[in-house]
C-alpha cells in the first residue's frame, strides 16, 4: 500500500495526525511535559495516599473508634430512631439499624459499599483484619449499628471533571504557545537555510536578542558566518572565471591571425584548418563560461523585447546549415497565431542554437531530422526539441544539465562539447523563470523548456 502523507487530503485524518506528530517538535516537546506532569502527579498522590494508609492505624484509627463509640452511645440502646435522623441531619454520615425491633436506614436509596457486603470491590483503608467491623456496633439487646460518611459534594463531580478537563486544555494550549514561541527560531533558520541554498545571500537569518542569544540564536549567527563565507568563495570563484577568460581572449585572438598568416599551401592547409576549429572552439568555450557567470549570478538582467519565436528559430536554422548540412531539413512546427514574446532576444537565439545544435549532433545517418515544436497556453510558451538518436542512459538524465557533464557512454568526444550548451539552456530558462526538463523519447532525446511569458497588452490596439 502506498505510504500516506500529512499534506494527502485523501489520507485518512487519523494518519495525517501521526504524521504530523512524529514530524512536529513543538507537540513532541507538549506531550513530553505532559506525560511528565501526569507522572508526578500520580507518583506524588499514590505517595501521599501510601503514607497515610500507613500512618492510619498508629494516628486516626484510635480516633475514628472513640468517635463511633460515641455515636453509639447517642443512638442509645434500644435504638432511638428520632436521635439517629437528629444526627444525619447534623452531620454527614449514614446510619443503617438492623435488630429484633427497629430496621431503619438514613438513607435508603443509596447501595450499601461493597465492603460491607464481603465482596473484592473497593475497599476502606483500615479494612485489615480485625478492623473490618470498625464502623459497626452491636447494642446490649441485639440490634447492630452501621455507620457510613455521606458526602454530599460528590453529587458535583461531573461539573469538577468537566472544569478539571478544561484547565488542563488550558494549560496545554498555554504550553504549546509557549514552545511555539520558543522554538519560532528554527523556521526562521529554515526559511535561510532555502534562501542561501538558492544563492539569494543578501537577507541574513534574524537573530533575537543579538546581544545575548540563546543556543538557537548562536545557531542561527553560525549559519549566517557561513553563508556569508559561502557567498565570498562563490564570488571569488565568479571573479576568477571573468578574469581568466578576459586575459584568454587576447591571445586566442592573436593565436587566430597567426593561424590565418600561415602560408597557403596545400602541405599547411589540413594542420591550419585543424588549429583554427581548435581555437574556435577554445573561443567559443570561453564565450559560453562568461555567458553562464552572467546567468548564474543572482541580478542577472534580461533585455526583454518583443519577439518572434518561430522567425528567431528559423534564423538559427539557417546559422546552423553551415555547421550542420542536415539543419535545413528542420521544420518549425508553431501556431499560425503564436504572439510576439516579451524575451530576451540574444539569451533565446543562444538557447535555441544549443537545443538544435545539440539535437543534430547526436542525430544518426537515416535517421528522421529533429523537430522543433513551439507551443502557447496558459500565458507560457513551450519549445520541445527532439532527436532521432541513441538517446542517454536514464541514471544520466538528472545530471545533463550540470555545468561540463558528458555522459560518455552515450554521447561520445567526437560529437559531443565540453558539457556546457544544455547547462546554459538551463540558465536562460531560469533566468526567465521556466525550467528545462529532459527525457528519453525513444527514440531519441527530447528538450522541453517552459517560458511562463504573459502577453503585455497592445496599447495600439483597438
Amino acid at each position: 500500500m502506498k505510504p500516506c502523507r500529512d499534506d494527502d487530503p485523501h489520507c485518512p485524518w487519523h494518519q495525517r495526525a501521526r504524521l504530523a506528530l512524529r514530524r512536529s517538535l513543538r507537540w513532541r516537546l507538549v506531550l513530553v511535559f505532559l506525560v511528565l506532569a501526569l507522572a508526578l502527579a500520580v507518583t506524588f498522590i499514590g505517595g501521599v495516599q501510601k503514607a497515610l494508609s500507613v500512618g492510619w492505624r498508629a494516628a486516626a484509627r484510635p480516633l475514628l473508634v472513640d468517635y463511633v463509640d460515641r455515636l453509639a452511645q447517642e443512638v442509645g440502646s434500644p435504638p432511638s430512631i428520632a436521635r439517629a435522623q437528629a444526627l444525619v441531619q447534623r452531620l454527614p454520615i449514614t446510619i443503617r439499624i438492623e435488630g429484633p425491633q427497629v430496621n431503619w436506614a438514613s438513607h435508603p436509596a443509596l447501595p450499601r459499599p461493597a465492603w460491607v457486603n464481603g465482596s473484592t470491590g473497593r475497599e476502606p483503608p483500615w479494612r485489615n483484619g480485625d478492623d473490618q467491623n470498625l464502623l459497626r456496633r452491636t447494642t446490649a439487646d441485639g440490634h447492630r449499628l452501621e455507620f457510613g460518611l455521606h458526602v454530599l459534594g460528590w453529587e458535583q463531580r461531573p461539573r469538577i471533571a468537566w472544569v478539571t478537563l478544561g484547565a488542563l486544555l488550558l494549560l496545554t494550549a498555554l504550553a504549546y504557545l509557549y514552545v511555539r514561541r520558543l522554538l519560532r527560531p528554527l523556521d526562521d533558520i529554515r526559511a535561510g537555510a532555502l534562501r542561501f541554498g538558492a544563492g539569494a545571500f543578501d537577507q541574513p537569518i534574524p537573530v533575537r536578542h543579538a546581544h545575548k542569544p540563546d543556543e538557537l540564536g548562536q545557531l542561527a549567527a553560525t549559519i549566517n558566518t557561513m553563508g556569508s563565507d559561502i557567498h565570498q568563495m562563490l564570488e571569488a570563484k565568479r571573479a576568477l572565471l571573468l578574469a581568466l577568460s578576459h586575459e584568454l581572449r587576447s591571445p586566442l585572438t592573436r593565436a587566430r591571425l597567426n593561424a590565418e598568416l600561415l602560408p597557403d599551401s596545400a602541405e599547411a592547409q589540413a594542420p591550419r584548418q585543424a588549429l583554427l576549429r581548435d581555437l574556435g572552439e577554445m573561443a567559443r568555450v570561453i564565450t559560453d563560461l562568461l555567458e553562464s557567470e552572467r546567468l548564474a549570478a543572482p541580478h542577472a538582467a534580461l533585455h526583454r523585447e518583443p519577439v518572434d519565436l518561430a522567425a528567431l528559430a528559423r534564423e538559427v536554422i539557417a546559422e546552423l546549415g553551415d555547421r550542420h548540412p542536415g539543419a535545413a531539413a528542420i521544420r518549425v512546427q508553431a501556431p499560425s497565431a503564436l504572439p510576439a514574446l516579451p524575451l530576451d532576444r540574444a539569451r533565446m537565439r543562444l538557447l535555441l542554437r544549443n537545443l538544435l545544435d545539440n539535437s543534430l549532433r547526436h542525430s544518426e545517418p537515416g535517421t528522421p531530422p529533429p523537430e522543433l515544436h513551439l507551443r502557447w497556453q496558459d500565458e507560457a510558451v513551450e519549445i520541445v526539441v527532439r532527436d532521432h538518436g541513441p538517446g542517454v542512459p536514464p541514471e544520466h538524465l538528472a545530471q545533463l544539465a550540470q555545468a561540463f557533464y558528458r555522459p560518455d557512454s552515450a554521447r561520445q568526444r567526437a560529437t559531443g562539447g565540453v558539457g556546457l550548451g544544455l547547462y546554459l539552456c538551463r540558465l536562460v530558462a531560469q533566468a526567465h523563470g521556466g525550467s528545462l526538463a529532459l527525457r528519453n523519447a525513444q527514440p531519441g532525446l527530447e528538450a522541453r523548456v517552459v517560458l511562463p511569458v504573459p502577453v503585455e497588452p497592445d496599447p495600439h490596439a483597438a
